[in-house]
């Protein structure tokens, strides 16, 4: 019997509502996102390659039915999953006229096997028609709306390049609270300009509002970014596999219990990784985390609510 974890896991999470192995099936709709079409700016986030943060699929298989067939044979090999979410991941997939946004919705749920939407997107790419959508689709599937944050600064937000605002993520999470929609809000450690402080801060804001997931990535640096090019003018250093795992360790003491955590590192394309190399250990890193918070008896939530953390955003 697998020994129960520090932290609200996703995998447990998920086979508790539907009591078998249910995995996600990462989908690429070919669409884009506004600071890379030009409408609010060009090149995306530094951090971010041609690829939007996703698997490419779309160059080679256009199609989101096969991209789920494709997905589904892979995953009951691998993890032996009896049930799927679709996951649409790639860019900002909220970012497209609304009749359009359904088609893609609806073809990824018409899989008898498929029991949850998950779409990945930005804070300032929904309206409240796409939310009445997404909202519809609870009646069927488990849905979730991940928010892509990063911190919870500005002035990181504009040294990235996200081209939103803390405002900007503040309502998107009211609009869809509104419609009782799952939140999943991304962040990311060691950020250019952010120290451990930082993070925490990160950590303390988020856990005054009413989100019910959280993925933690570790920022590591592709081929083809801005990013690269920072870290070979050493105009940045990314975390040492030590350092990330003591940071992600005190951020999620200071999450509130009931988070259901997605995700507590990166998981890069080998071919695409400049640095660092631990970020492909993923396993390592994870046992790491987990080995962390049980040597120190400690746990997701342990200072939540604490005033521990100081500083302002």
């Amino acid at each position: 019997m697998t020994e129960p974890r520090p932290y609200q896991h996703f995998g447990s999470y998920l086979n508790g509502l539907f009591g078998c192995r249910v995995q996600k099936i990462s989908l690429d709709a070919g669409l884009t996102c506004p600071n890379r079409d030009g409408t609010k700016g060009t090149g995306g986030c530094i951090y971010c390659d041609e690829g939007g943060s996703g698997t490419g699929a779309y160059e080679r298989i256009p199609s989101i039915t096969q991209q789920m067939l494709q997905g589904k044979s892979l995953l009951k090999k691998r993890y032996k999953a009896e049930k799927f979410i679709a996951y649409f991941q790639s860019f900002s997939n909220t970012y497209a006229p609304v009749d359009t946004l359904k088609s893609l919705y609806q073809e990824a749920l018409s899989d008898i096997d498929v029991v949850g939407l998950s779409v990945g997107t930005r804070p300032d790419c929904v309206n409240p028609e796409i939310l009445d959508l997404l909202a519809g689709f609870q009646k069927t599937h488990l849905v979730w709306i991940e928010y892509g944050l990063q911190s919870f600064h500005p002035r990181t937000l504009r040294m990235i390049n996200r081209g939103h605002t803390i405002e900007d993520f503040i309502r998107a999470v009211d609009e869809t609270r509104k419609r009782n929609l799952n939140i999943c809000v991304h962040v990311i450690l060691g950020l250019p300009g952010e120290g451990l402080e930082e993070c925490l801060l990160t950590a303390a804001r988020l856990a005054e509002l009413d989100i019910q997931g959280l993925k933690i990535h570790s920022l590591y640096i592709n081929r083809g970014t801005l990013l690269e090019t920072w870290y070979h003018q050493k105009k940045y250093r990314p975390l040492l596999q030590d350092e990330y795992v003591d940071w992600i360790c005190q951020f999620l003491e200071l999450c509130p219990p009931h988070w259901i955590i997605q995700r507590l590192t990166g998981d890069p394309a080998p071919e695409k990784l400049i640095a660092p190399a631990w970020t492909l250990k993923k396993q390592t890193t994870l046992k790491m985390i987990q080995d962390r918070l049980k040597r120190t008896g400690s746990f997701q939530g342990a200072r939540w609510k604490g005033r521990l953390v100081k500083g302002e955003a």
